[in-house]
Formats: structure tokens, sequence, C-alpha cells
């Protein structure tokens, strides 16, 4: 790498990407090669160069982790006491904090996310770990239920054994947190298959981990291919939870090879979010909000807003200025600190989006693109309008995952309504309005999971997190995650001498 794309980079982060080495599994406390011996190419983004060497997990691998992690959940881990196990909780959050000035170019440098987005992103992650700790030890509680003087009746709650997350590779370090902070925090060990595009922190958090002194094998890290890891961490019957977080199609995979063992699934899939602005809304912020829900994260975002519409009366005045907004955007290298936009995550990925470009050009839209520097060769999709766009295209139907929003255009509530409810998808949605009737109104009849009412999408953790449709099945986040992590127990308890039967006694 030359020097020149570090100028905008810390100390700490040029160290550690001029540093990176080839990656290894983490299986039972120990960084080991994969059983095969074999490895892939982890390539980048911006130069789709080689940026190092991948241990190639299969399922002797998973099987190696699996072991470790039962042996791990039966033993030390299962035994700790919860003050115990939260301490190494909130330990591994402030190793993440001393290490954000590296942790964040490694995750800008792997993927293409500008680097001022990384850096929010690690920290949200360390809060994740904290998050959880203090929710297990506010809201990880039982009920009782008295009858009479004859019963007490309680819930517990006991963790269920070994997670399989199985996580993506568009903000992999901080979504990798949302489910390895409740699935350790609730008592679970944990299996993680990072998506093979973006290894590079989930190797790094393994670090980190392993720097805080949990127990060999509560957490263990397999890196490889979905089809072989990913399948097989998925049908091994000694792994009790699957969480995935991907696009549809693997996801209803992922459930019929774990349909044998019974597992449990929380599934986070595709979407098509709709936001909805209508006349009376504050446009300036509804702008705001439409052009980052779109175009942040490379517009490879689940929750990304990408289908507009726009009140006729104001579709013509919002769309200039959209346009204007995309002239304006800045694309480059993402390890740069002014880049909006950097390059899509893999070539594949790039030519898939690319494709739909193709798809929308066909179907009649009219493509309205921003600015690529000269001289880039890397993954790079300028921010993209489609106008003239109908819910009948396949672009306004199917998951684009770049940065390109199709806009359209409504004349009353019911109609907007019954577009934006016309995909498969249910994730997230948006809708901006002044009249706070109608924006209840419009968000409770949308057919989605989330909806924000005059907001871009701002997690609050404590609330779920899913969507409905083919968009997803559970909800993970806040205690609703317990749900998941965790096996609920009820306990009867009788403190009286209350009437049984008696079969088979001489009278």
């Amino acid at each position: 790498m030359s020097n020149d794309r570090l100028t905008d980079v810390s100390e700490a982060g040029k160290k550690v990407i001029n540093s990176i080495t080839d990656i290894k599994l983490y299986i039972d406390g120990s960084f080991v090669d994969a059983e095969s011996g074999e490895t892939f190419e982890n390539i980048s983004p911006y130069t789709n160069d080689k940026i190092n060497e991948v241990a190639f997990g299969d399922e002797a691998d998973i099987d190696k982790a699996v072991k470790a992690a039962r042996k791990a959940f039966k033993g030390e881990w299962g035994g700790l006491k919860l003050k115990d196990r939260l301490a190494y909780i909130y330990k591994i959050a402030d190793l993440i904090d001393e290490h954000i000035d590296e942790i964040a170019p490694l995750e800008s440098y792997d993927t293409g996310l500008p680097l001022s987005q990384t850096k929010k992103m690690v920290a949200r992650a360390a809060n994740n770990f904290r998050f959880y700790a203090e929710m297990v030890s506010a809201r990880l509680v039982g009920e009782t239920y008295q009858v009479d003087d004859e019963f007490l009746n309680y819930t517990v709650h006991a963790p269920v054994g070994i997670a399989g997350l199985i996580t993506p590779w568009n903000a992999p370090f901080m979504l990798e947190t949302w489910k390895i902070a409740p699935a350790l925090a609730t008592g679970n060990t944990v299996i993680l298959k990072p998506a093979e595009w973006s290894p590079l922190t989930a190797n790094r958090l393994a670090e980190v981990i392993d720097k805080a002194g949990l127990p060999d094998g509560v957490f263990n890290v397999v890196h490889g291919y979905g089809e072989m890891a990913g399948a097989s961490l998925v049908a091994h019957p000694d792994v009790e939870l699957i969480s995935f977080t991907g696009e549809t199609t693997t996801g209803s995979e992922i459930m019929k090879n774990g349909a044998d063992s019974l597992k449990r699934f929380s599934m986070e899939l595709g979407g098509k979010s709709p936001i909805i602005v209508f006349d009376d809304a504050d446009l300036d912020r509804a702008l705001d909000a439409a052009t980052w829900g779109i175009f942040s994260f490379n517009g490879e975002r689940c929750t990304a807003n990408s289908r507009l519409y726009l009140h006729e009366s104001i579709a013509d005045s919002f769309i200039e200025q959209l346009k204007e907004r995309v002239d304006n955007i800045i694309v480059g290298d993402p390890m740069k600190e002014e880049t909006q936009v950097g390059p899509l995550i893999h070539r594949k990925h790039y030519e898939n989006v690319k494709n739909y470009l193709e798809i929308a050009k066909e179907e009649g839209c009219e493509i309205i693109s921003g600015h690529i520097p000269e001289g880039t060769k890397g993954n790079y999709i300028a921010p993209t309008i489609l106008l003239d766009a109908d819910n009948s295209m396949r672009v306004v139907q199917e998951e684009i995952f770049g940065p390109v929003i199709a806009v359209m255009t409504f004349t009353d509530e019911d109609e907007v309504i019954e577009k934006a409810n016309d995909v498969r998808y249910g994730l997230a949605g948006y809708v901006w309005t002044n009249d706070i009737k109608r924006g209840h109104r419009v968000a409770q009849a949308i057919e989605s999971g989330m909806l924000w009412v005059n907001s871009q999408n701002v997690r609050d953790l404590r609330t779920p997190f899913g969507g409905s449709k083919h968009s997803g099945i559970g909800r993970e986040g806040g205690h609703y995650a317990f749900e998941f992590y965790t096996e609920q127990k009820i306990i009867h308890v009788a403190i009286g001498d209350h009437h049984i039967p008696q079969f088979g006694k001489k009278k």
C-alpha cells in the first residue's frame, strides 16, 4: 500500500494496516490453521488486489469448534457466577474502546466503508457489550405466580447452549457484536462464522476477546465459505441456536438445513424499505434523511430507504434537490475522512449492482448518477437515482443493496400505503409528515417490523430489531433477545399439601 493512502489515518491505524498478516481460525482459545491447511484470498475493494490469506474452515473445523464450545458450556463458563461472567463482557467493551483507532481503519480497508462511518460503528460495538451486561443484570428476570397457600410457581432463564452466529459483510464488526454480546452475556458459548469477504475485523475481535481472557472454547471463529463452514455449522446436531443476518434466499436455505435438529433460528434478512414524504413534511429534513438513508454504508444496508415515494405536489422540487445532493456526494478512498461513499465490498457484488442499473435502463428508468473520481480501479458505483420507476419493475421489487434509490410519486394516503406494502419485504419504513395523526396511521399500516416517523434510521438498543414477511423471523435487541438466547423454565413448588389423586390405593 502506498503511503498516500494513509494520510488521514491515525498512527495506530497505519501501524495495524501495515502489519496485516494472514488470518487463522480461533478455536478453543488458540489461533490455528484450518484442518485442511487450505486458505483463501481476501481482496481489497479499493484496488481488487490481495490483502492477505485466510484459513479455509470446513466441516472438520466446525466440529472441532463445537467440541470446544460444548466443553466450555458444560465446564468453566457454565459454572461461573453471573457477576463474574458479566465482568468479562465489560472487559471486552473496554478493550474495544482502547483499540477503536486500530479497528476502524481495518474495517474501512477491508470493506470499503468510509472511515468517518466505521469509527462510529466501532464505538457502537463497545456499547453493545456494555448494554447487554447491564440488560442481563436488570432485565433477565423471572416472574412469580402464587396459587393461594398451595403453590409458588416461578420462571427462570437459562442459557441454551452453543450459539452459531453467521454474520454479514456490511458493517461486520458492529453487526457481529450485536449477536455476540447477548449470546455471551446470557451464558451461551459462541461459534462465529464471519462473512468471507470481510474477515479482518472478525479476526481482530477474536484477538480482543482472547486478550480479555475468556475461558477456552467460550468464543470461537471459523472463517470460510457459507456453503462449507456455514452449512456445516447449521447442520451440526450439537449447535442449538443459529442467528443469521443476510440475504433472504440464503436464510430460507439455512432454515431447511437446520430443521432436522430442530434448531432455534433468528433471521434478519433482506429489505426494500420505503420512505414516504407527504407534502406537509419538513422537506429539508426529509431530504437529509432520504439521502443519508440510502447512500450511507455505500448503500449496502438492509434498512436502506431504497424506495422513495413523494407526494406529487412536491415531487419536482424534491427530485431537483436530490439530484443536487447526489452530484455533491464525495465518492473516493474509504481511508480518507472526507469520503462519504466508498467502493462496494467485492467485484461480484459490484457486477450484481451494475446489472441492476442495466435492468433499470431496460425497464424504462431515467438514470441520474453522481461522480466517480478518475483513475479509480475499485468497485465503485456512483450514487444513483432511478426516475420514472413504478412498483412493477424489478428494480423496485428486488433488493439491490447498493447506492441506488428508485423515486416514485403518489396522490393520497391510501395509494402510497398500498404501494409501500406491494413488495415481499417488510424490514423497515420511514414516514415524513407534520400531521402526527397521519404519521401514526401510516406507520401502523405499513407492513414492516420497524418504522420511523420524521426520523432517519436511529437505533435504540432497548427496542426490538427485525422484520416481517420475507425480511426475517424473530426479534433481537433489548430484552427481546432473551427469547432467543435463553430457555425459559417454569418451576412449580408445592408449599402446602394439595390434593393428589390416590390411584390404586385400597380404601
